[in-house]
């Protein structure tokens, strides 16, 4: 008849077992340790919004560099360029807005200084940045932008020997798609286009309905 083992020894095969069977269990998968490890993926609308990048800003040297385009010989081409550039400056002065931000002035004085480094043709460009350190622009309304624009453009039809235009006249000329009271207030304004243009004091009579009420 064969011995039974000796109690210690099933004392120590028990413990011995106990311990294989807690590492085992230990080495197995929880799903709480699944949603650990992998998490579900948050909303979009939860997501925090990343920042927008900063605008870059035209800065003062940019602006006052030198005409970046070469002289222009051919003068059929240099005429029709003249007058297509005109009609957008001109028009561009209408549709300011009459009481802009200073975000807006300062945008429409960088264009304006970006627009005489940038003209295709290099000699007029060089003129045109001559007046425009001369007649700094004037970008506090439509008003004053218009008549300011009127007074520049002036000043080259002089130098050309070309008819002087009636600034007085730029309400009715360059539509700038607002009312009649804006169109008049802005050929009032005309009229002191030198007043204007030379950053003097001057008296601006508003007739009609102003945007206050």
């Amino acid at each position: 008849m064969p011995r039974a083992p000796p109690p210690g020894m099933i004392l120590v095969t028990a413990i011995a077992l106990f311990v294989w069977f807690m590492f085992w269990v230990g080495q197995q998968e929880r799903p709480g340790d699944r949603l650990a490890v992998a998490p579900a993926p948050m909303p979009k609308w939860m997501k925090p919004k990343q920042p927008k990048p900063p605008i870059p800003t035209v800065g003062p040297i940019t602006q006052a560099g030198d005409p970046i385009m070469g002289h222009l010989g051919n003068e059929t081409l240099k005429e029709e360029l003249g007058r297509a550039a005109w009609k957008l400056f001109h028009t561009t002065m209408a549709r300011f807005p009459d009481e802009p931000t200073q975000d807006q002035s300062d945008a429409l004085k960088s264009y304006l200084y970006l627009f005489a480094r940038l003209y295709p043709c290099g000699e007029c460009a060089e003129h045109f940045q001559a007046l425009l350190k001369q007649y700094p622009p004037q970008t506090s309304s439509r008003s004053a932008a218009a008549a300011w624009g009127c007074f520049v453009h002036n000043q080259v039809n002089e130098r050309k020997k070309k008819p002087i235009f009636d600034c007085s006249n730029i309400g009715d000329f360059y539509d700038c798609g607002c009312g009649d009271d804006e169109k008049e207030q802005m050929s009032n304004l005309g009229a002191k286009s030198t007043a204007v243009a030379k950053a003097e004091p001057i008296d601006v009579e508003r007739e009609g309905p102003t945007r206050g009420g």
